[in-house]
Formats: C-alpha cells, sequence, structure tokens
C-alpha cells in the first residue's frame, strides 16, 4: 500500500490547525483545509510551493488558485504546455496539467504565510512520499529556499551539500531538483522575479523533460 501524500483530515499542527479554524469562522465559504496536490499523477515535473495563501488555496482548495501567485504560475504552465489554460480560477474550471504536478511543502495555510521548522519537518512526511512517487527521469521545480530545504530533508541529504540559488540544478539521485525563486507578489513586484527569469526557469525544465 503506498504511503499517504495527503491527508485531509490532518490537524497535527495545533498552530495551524486552529488557525485554520479561525480564519473558517471569519470565512465559512473558504476552503480552510490542508490543500491536496493538484495535476497529473503520472507527471515527471513536479513543482513545490511553500504553503497555501489566505485568498488563493486556502480559499479555493487548489494549489496557486485565486491569489497573485498563481496568475504567473498558470500563465508559464501554459506557455510550456503543461496547462490546459492560462488560469486557474476554481476547482470546478476544465483546467487539468499535463505532465505536471503541484504540491506544497506544508499543505495547510500558516499564519502571516510564515511556517515554522516544526510544522515544515511534521508535514515532510507527506513531501518525501511524494517524492516517492516520481520517475528516475523526472525534474522538481523548488519555488524558494523554504520548498528546496524541505526536498533536500525529504530526501535524507545535507542541506550544506545542494545550496538554493536561482536556475540551479541539483542531482538529488532519484530526479533533479530545480530552483527558482518564489513567484510571489513581493518577488514580482520587486523585480526579484521577473517573467522572463521565470519563464528561463521553465524552458531549462522542459528540455531537461525533453532530452
Amino acid at each position: 500500500m503506498r504511503s499517504p501524500v495527503f491527508d485531509r483530515d490532518c490537524r497535527a499542527c495545533p498552530r495551524l490547525a486552529g488557525f485554520l479554524d479561525d480564519v473558517n469562522d471569519k470565512y465559512p465559504d473558504y476552503y480552510c483545509r490542508p490543500v491536496p496536490p493538484f495535476g497529473d499523477d503520472a507527471a515527471r515535473f513536479l513543482i513545490v510551493g511553500l504553503a497555501p495563501g489566505m485568498h488563493g488555496a486556502n480559499r479555493t482548495g487548489r494549489p496557486f488558485t485565486g491569489d497573485h501567485a498563481g496568475i504567473l504560475l498558470y500563465q508559464t504552465l501554459h506557455k510550456f504546455g503543461f496547462s490546459s489554460h492560462a488560469e486557474s480560477a476554481a476547482t470546478d474550471d476544465d483546467l487539468t496539467l499535463t505532465d505536471c504536478r503541484i504540491t506544497n511543502a506544508v499543505k495547510c495555510l500558516p499564519p502571516d504565510n510564515k511556517p515554522i521548522g516544526a510544522e515544515i519537518n511534521t508535514c515532510n512526511s507527506f513531501l518525501a512520499n511524494e517524492l516517492e512517487t516520481l520517475s528516475p527521469v523526472s525534474v522538481v521545480l523548488a519555488l524558494g529556499g523554504i520548498a528546496h530545504r524541505a526536498i533536500v530533508k525529504a530526501q535524507g541529504l545535507r542541506q550544506a551539500d545542494f545550496k538554493f540559488a536561482h536556475a540551479a540544478v541539483h542531482d538529488l539521485g532519484n530526479f533533479r531538483m530545480l530552483d527558482s525563486y518564489h513567484c510571489s507578489r513581493y518577488n514580482t513586484n520587486t523585480r526579484r522575479l521577473t517573467t522572463e527569469m521565470f519563464e528561463s526557469v521553465f524552458a531549462q525544465a522542459r528540455s531537461m523533460l525533453d532530452n
């Protein structure tokens, strides 16, 4: 039996569980649960984000859906042939991903978008189980340093051997990891991450998968 990559009813992190309850009281129509991975179950391209956004994935129940970070992500996925549409609006739209899946290092919304170390560690077993489903020719895209470190931890590797850097490629043995700055509103507004920089990373991923 395959180890679980997601638990919709998980409440293993008291701070996150309590925060989701508070948010649900304020926004009763929001999803307010651990957000499941989205996309192709047999994908060779796995994108790992940080955690659900308050008014994005935590509202809709789909990663990077309904918030600013998802705008650039889904546009880029569509441009490189991974997504059927350039926009992810809601879980009941007809968007599909091809050879691609999106997940998060932490499945629950954290206060101020900042999970603490214990929460990242607790959720890491789900990520580790998901990484085990990948084929050896897969590429994993880490969106930001926290996702990068969570992937390294999930593989049982030394952090010191794999330093995060935008557009860096790391051979983790079972797959290759590609780094990118997170497509957050802050990073795009400050131009730490431009559309051209982000698309360049996806072009790199596409080339790695095709070759």
